[in-house]
C-alpha cells in the first residue's frame, strides 16, 4: 500500500463482521424483573353501610372528581410554576443529554482537520538544507470502537435506565406536590367553615354575655354566671384569631405550592366538595407497577445491572480502529491533485494484564450496586402495598364513622335546645348550658373533620396507587416464589 493509494485495498467486510460480531456480544446479566411476594389483591372494603363504587378504570388526573374549579386551577398553576416540578424537569432534560452522549459513543466519530504551516529547516542538522517552505494538508479523520463485548452497549443501556428513573422521579415529584395542593386546599376550606363556625359561636357567646348583664342588674341572675360568660365569650374570640391566623399560613402554603405569591382565595366550604366514589373491591396488587417510585426504582436497578456489564467488559481486551484520508502538498492550488493524497489506517489492541485487582474491584463494586438497587426496589413495592392498604383503612374509618358524627351532632343540638330551655325555665344553672353549647360546638367540628378526612384518604389512595386506577396490563408483581 503506498501512500498515494492508502485505501484503494481497503475491504468493509472484516468491519463490517467485527462490528456485528460486536453487536451481538455483551457480558454481564441481561435484566429481568425480580419478584416480589405480595397479596394478589386488597381486601375488599368493609363498609358498615352501600357506598357507591368508582369505576373500574379512573383517569390520572384524579383532583377533578371533586369537581372544584378551584382546586383544578390551583394544580395546573403547580404544574407550570412550582419550582420543584421545574427543578425535576431539568433533571430529567439532563438525565436525556446524558443518554444522547452515551449512545454517541457507540457511533464512529469523523472529523475534518485542515492546516497551513510555513517552516525553515536547520541548516546545521544532519541533513539541513536551511530551505524554506511551505505544508498545506486538508484530511478527514475518524475513530470507531469496536464493541466486542457489549461494553458501550451496556453503558448506553445504564444510561436510558437513569434516563427513565429521572422521568419517573420528576412524576414522584408531581405526585407529591399535587397530594400536597389538595391536601392543604381542603385544609383551608375546612379552616374557612370553622371560622364561619367560631363567628356565630362568638355572636352567641355576646349576645348571652349582654343578656345576662342585663339580668345581673335586674337581679335574675348570680356574678358566677356573668363570669363564666365573660370567659367563654373570650375564649371564642382567641378560637377564631387562631382559626384566622391557620387559614393565613395555609393560604400561604398553596401560594408557595402553585407558584403564586399573590394569590388570594375567597371563602368556601369543606362540605360543598364530594368525596369521590370508592375503588371497586378486590383492588389487585399489581397496580403498583404504576406508581411513579416504584417504576423509579425498578429502572434505577436496570441501571446497576447494566453497569455490572460496563464493569466486565473493562476486563476484556478493547479493540478500536483509526482512520485517515485527505491531501498534502507545498502549494495550496495542488491540495486536491492526487498526488496530494495521504491516508492512515490504524488497528489498536489494549489488554489488560496485570492492574493489582483494580478492575476486579469494581466489577464487585457494581454487583453489590445492583444487590443494593434490588433491596431497594423490593423496598419501594412492599411500601407502595402498605400505602394502599393504610390509606384503603383510613377511607373506610372515616366512611364508617360518618354516620356516627352526624348523629352525635344532632343529638347535641337537642342537647343543647333542651339545656337552653331548662336554663331559661330556671331549672338547671348556667353551667349546664355551657356545657351544652361545648358539646354541640365540638360535634359540629367532628362533622368537618370528618369530611375532611375523607377527602385526605381518598388523596391518600389516589397517590398510592399512582394516580386513580386502571385494570393493569403487564404481569403483576405478586407473582413470586
Amino acid at each position: 500500500m503506498t501512500m498515494r493509494q492508502p485505501l484503494r485495498t481497503l475491504r468493509l467486510g472484516p468491519l463490517l463482521g467485527a462490528a456485528v460480531l460486536g453487536a451481538c456480544a455483551a457480558v454481564g446479566p441481561d435484566y429481568q424483573r425480580p419478584a416480589v411476594n405480595l397479596p394478589p389483591q386488597y381486601a375488599a372494603p368493609a363498609e358498615t353501610s352501600p357506598v357507591a363504587q368508582a369505576p373500574s378504570e379512573v383517569s390520572p388526573h384524579w383532583w377533578t372528581l371533586f369537581g372544584d374549579a378551584t382546586l383544578d386551577d390551583l394544580m395546573q398553576a403547580a404544574r407550570r410554576h412550582n419550582t420543584d416540578v421545574q427543578a425535576a424537569v431539568a433533571r430529567v432534560e439532563q438525565a436525556v443529554a446524558l443518554l444522547s452522549e452515551a449512545e454517541a459513543l457507540r457511533w464512529p466519530t469523523l472529523g475534518l482537520r485542515a492546516s497551513a504551516t510555513r517552516q525553515r529547516s536547520s541548516e546545521l542538522s544532519a541533513t539541513g538544507t536551511g530551505a524554506t517552505f511551505n505544508t498545506f494538508e486538508l484530511a478527514a479523520s475518524t475513530g470507531f470502537e469496536i464493541d466486542f463485548w457489549g461494553r458501550l452497549r451496556r453503558a448506553s443501556e445504564a444510561a436510558r435506565a437513569q434516563a427513565l428513573a429521572s422521568d419517573h422521579a420528576r412524576e414522584v415529584v408531581w405526585q407529591t406536590v399535587s397530594g400536597l395542593v389538595a391536601q392543604t386546599y381542603f385544609s383551608l376550606r375546612m379552616l374557612d367553615e370553622q371560622i364561619a363556625l367560631s363567628r356565630d359561636t362568638l355572636a352567641s357567646r355576646e349576645a348571652s354575655l349582654q343578656l345576662l348583664r342585663m339580668r345581673l342588674q335586674g337581679g335574675a341572675a348570680a356574678r358566677l354566671d356573668v363570669d363564666q360568660a365573660e370567659a367563654e365569650r373570650a375564649e371564642a374570640a382567641l378560637q377564631l384569631r387562631e382559626l384566622q391566623r391557620q387559614r393565613e399560613l395555609a393560604r400561604s402554603q398553596l401560594a408557595l405550592l402553585s407558584g403564586q405569591p399573590d394569590l388570594q382565595l375567597a371563602p368556601g366550604a369543606v362540605r360543598d366538595l364530594p368525596v369521590p366514589p370508592v375503588p371497586p373491591a378486590g383492588l389487585p396488587s399489581s397496580l403498583l407497577e404504576r406508581r411513579p417510585d416504584v417504576r423509579q426504582a425498578e429502572a434505577l436497578l436496570a441501571a446497576a445491572n447494566a453497569q455490572i456489564g460496563v464493569a466486565r467488559a473493562a476486563m476484556y481486551p478493547s479493540i478500536t480502529l483509526t482512520g485517515a484520508f485527505g491531501g498534502q502538498s507545498a502549494e495550496l492550488a495542488d491540495l486536491l491533485k492526487g498526488g496530494a493524497r495521504i491516508g492512515l489506517l490504524g488497528v489498536g489492541l489494549d489488554v489488560p494484564i496485570f492492574d493489582a485487582g483494580r478492575r476486579r474491584a469494581q466489577t464487585a463494586q457494581a454487583e453489590a450496586r445492583q444487590r443494593e438497587a434490588l433491596a431497594a426496589y423490593q423496598g419501594a413495592v412492599q411500601a407502595a402495598f402498605r400505602d394502599v392498604a393504610d390509606a384503603l383503612t383510613n377511607l373506610q374509618a372515616a366512611r364508617a364513622a360518618q354516620a356516627d358524627v352526624e348523629r352525635a351532632a344532632q343529638a347535641s343540638e337537642r342537647a343543647l335546645r333542651s339545656a337552653q330551655q331548662r336554663y331559661e325555665a330556671g331549672y338547671s344553672a348556667y353551667l349546664e348550658l355551657l356545657d351544652a353549647q361545648r358539646s354541640a360546638n365540638a360535634a359540629r367540628l367532628r362533622v368537618l373533620d370528618n369530611h375532611r378526612a375523607q377527602l385526605a384518604a381518598t388523596v391518600e389512595l389516589f397517590k398510592a396507587l399512582g394516580g386513580g386506577w386502571t385494570p393493569p396490563a403487564s404481569p403483576p408483581l405478586a407473582q413470586g416464589s
